[in-house]
C-alpha cells in the first residue's frame, strides 16, 4: 500500500486496526528520529492523531462486542425488553 493509498483509506475510515497501528508506529519512529522540518513534523503529528483515533475506534468496538458476549444472551434479552417496553 502506498502512502497515498494509506492516507486515502484513513481519510475514509477504511483502515483496519493493524494497518493503522503499523502506520502509527512508523509515524512515531519518524518523529523520534527527527531530521524533519517543522511542517513535516506537524503533518506527521496530525496523521498520528488520526491513526490513534482509528485504533481507538476499533478497540472500543471490540470492547463493546466482548462486553456483550460476556454479558450473555440473557442480558441482551432484558435490554431488548426494556427498549421495546415489553412486560416480559
Amino acid at each position: 500500500m502506498t502512502d497515498e493509498t494509506a492516507a486515502e483509506a484513513g481519510a475514509t475510515g477504511t483502515l483496519g486496526y493493524e494497518q493503522a497501528r503499523d502506520e502509527l508506529i512508523e509515524v512515531v519512529r519518524r518523529l523520534e528520529t527527527g531530521g524533519t522540518t517543522l511542517e513535516e513534523s506537524l503533518a506527521l503529528w496530525e496523521r498520528g492523531e488520526e491513526l490513534a483515533q482509528v485504533c481507538r475506534h476499533w478497540l472500543e468496538g471490540a470492547r463493546a462486542k466482548l462486553d456483550a458476549a460476556l454479558a450473555g444472551p440473557e442480558a441482551g434479552s432484558r435490554e431488548d425488553e426494556e427498549q421495546s417496553g415489553g412486560n416480559g
